[in-house]
């Protein structure tokens, strides 16, 4: 089989949580024979900061414009078995019109849906978007679930809309000794944004303020002098994927905080939450609908709302938190890899309903 793949990056981790979830994603899905070529817009931005130029298991293609691989985009687009296209692609409408004329199954990933349907409920240009929708495609998915996909049906046309959640791969992300490094009673990785950031203050700053005899750690791009440092706040401004191991299993516990429209809607949980579980660190995260389909609250995760539930994380002993940390890995083992994701995809992909333009051929 053979799978393209317009994106943003899978070459630069820099600001952007997704490119791990792809390094997963495509190493699974080469493990099952399916060869993947992936299309990249070469930005400064993410060239600047390059931490995989060559995909191992797979074709990466570099391209200064789409000018420049429009020709080499359409033969790989018309001989593959299924294409896709990405939220945030530079250049997201011409693949997308290439995908729906081209593709055997054609596909648009939403990995920000939520964030998507917020910009176009307020009026906003969103340009990674074919003008007319996603109607044309064979199959919509989407890095979250529930309300995510009712609306990219109702509000984008979608024809069928379906959730691929994020992931991990076990054989990167495992327990290991404590590195000095990134040792903390609480950890937070994330890069940041505006949006997240109360909450944020208030489940790591705000402790940290209030217990200046523990350590808390914070790696991330895009914080500056706005945000209420304390003494006890130790930062990184970025931790490259094979540092995430060392990062995570050094937390005494971490914090996973969702984007605000991710979170309203529900059925959100960032590749973060599985990284962290298969490197064994204990999680405590913020709210929302349907994490108890990825995780048992109270169980296999601890939950907060308030600095005060943060702080009760933070006063449990090691044994009840090993407990915490265990469980979560066993699920995450069990259920949430990327090997799981690939052949849910591959299954979504061998069932994607026939497209209007192949009925038309037949």
């Amino acid at each position: 089989m053979k799978l393209v793949i317009f994106g943003l990056t899978v070459s630069s981790s820099w600001g952007n949580g997704h490119a791990t979830l792809w390094r997963g994603l495509i190493r699974a899905l080469a493990a099952r024979g399916v060869r993947v070529v992936f299309f990249e817009r070469d930005v400064p931005y993410y060239a600047r900061h390059r931490d995989l130029p060559a995909l191992p298991w797979a074709e990466l293609v570099l391209y200064a414009d789409w000018a420049e691989v429009a020709e080499r985009a359409r033969t790989e687009a018309t001989s593959a078995d299924a294409v896709m296209v990405t939220s945030y692609c530079p250049d997201g409408p011409a693949a997308s019109r290439l995908a729906v004329e081209h593709g055997r199954v054609s596909v648009f990933y939403d990995m920000d849906a939520p964030v998507t349907l917020a910009r176009l409920a307020a009026g906003e240009t969103v340009d990674y978007l074919p003008s007319e929708g996603l109607g044309g495609f064979d199959l919509a998915l989407s890095f979250t679930g529930g309300e995510a996909l009712v609306r990219l049906e109702r509000d984008l046309g979608a024809r069928r809309a379906l959730p691929l959640y994020g992931h991990v791969d076990p054989d990167h992300h495992r327990p290991g000794a404590v590195d000095p490094r990134y040792a903390c009673d609480l950890s937070y990785l994330g890069t940041y944004a505006a949006d997240r950031q109360p909450t944020v203050n208030a489940l790591f700053a705000e402790p940290a303020r209030l217990r200046p005899g523990q350590r808390f750690l914070l790696g991330g791009s895009g914080y500056d002098t706005a945000f209420p440092w304390t003494d006890n706040i130790y930062f990184l401004d970025h931790v490259a994927p094979p540092e995430h191991p060392a990062f995570f299993a050094s937390s005494r516990l971490t914090l996973n905080v969702t984007r605000r429209d991710m979170a309203q809607m529900g059925y959100c949980p960032s590749g973060r939450l599985f990284e962290a579980a298969a490197c064994g660190s204990p999680i405590l995260t913020d709210i929302w609908e349907g994490l108890d389909l990825f995780f048992e609250p109270g169980r296999e995760i601890l939950t907060a709302a308030t600095t005060e539930d943060a702080l009760a994380a933070l006063d449990l002993d090691a044994g009840e938190l090993a407990g915490v940390a265990r469980r979560a890995r066993e699920r995450t083992l069990d259920e949430h890899t990327s090997a799981h994701r690939a052949t849910e995809l591959l299954r979504l992909l061998s069932t994607a309903p026939a497209s209007p333009r192949d009925l038309e051929e037949a």
